[in-house]
């Protein structure tokens, strides 16, 4: 059976004050629907709170062959096993990254709305290229807004996969996924939906689906 050409990426909420509950509502969002990846993103935390975020989600997220991904800090990324790191333009240089990952783990990078940064990101060898936000978010300060067509350009135009960020909900997955996206980020999306992270994993699915058909 062939891979679906879009894919759901999750984004832990900011921040996680009961661990055991959260893995319990992350299962049960895991085992609702296709989830590509999991980024542990919790920023400005110490050290030994994402040590221990990532113990207890690592094993959820692999059970279900779920990359873990963790936000901005290769050297935690590498010390702790995950799958891969995802840096912005103002952690980590890509080079840097990868030399503390290794070339067989993920690094993906944040290019903003600009096509010119994720080139040179696809170039220098990232695994993927993240544009966005696309629309008004509160998980964090959004420093620009892109366009859909900027994935509809970049699809067209080159191979290295980009995922889409920022604001995106069940409402826009599939505009989004019809744009050209190879993977929609999602975090408020689904911890906040009004009828739980489960059903919202579900809909998404649904909503990328229709949209990545409707690309064709």
């Amino acid at each position: 059976m062939a891979s679906p050409i879009c894919r759901l990426y999750l984004i832990t909420p900011p921040r996680l004050d009961d661990l055991a509950a959260f893995g319990h509502v992350l299962g049960h969002a895991l085992d609702a629907g296709d989830v590509a990846a999991l980024q542990i993103r919790l920023k400005d935390a110490p050290d030994e709170v994402i040590a221990a975020a990532v113990d207890v989600l690592s094993p959820i997220a692999a059970a279900r062959d779920v990359a873990v991904i963790l936000n901005d800090r290769p050297d935690l990324a590498a010390k702790l096993g995950c799958d891969g790191v995802h840096i912005g333009q103002d952690d980590a240089p890509y080079a840097e990254a990868r030399r503390l990952m290794g070339k067989d783990r993920i690094v993906g990078v944040t290019c903003h709305d600009s096509r010119h940064l994720a080139m040179e990101a696809a170039e220098a060898g990232a695994d993927y290229v993240a544009f966005g936000a696309f629309f008004p978010t509160a998980t964090k300060d959004a420093k620009t807004r892109a366009d859909p067509e900027i994935l509809t350009i970049w699809q067209e135009t080159m191979e290295t996969p980009c995922v889409a960020i920022g604001g995106i909900t069940v409402a826009t997955a599939r505009e989004i996924a019809r744009a050209g996206a190879d993977f929609v980020a999602v975090s408020a999306g689904v911890w906040s939906h009004g009828d739980g992270a489960a059903a919202a994993v579900a809909a998404l699915n649904a909503e990328i689906a229709a949209g990545a058909a409707e690309r064709g």
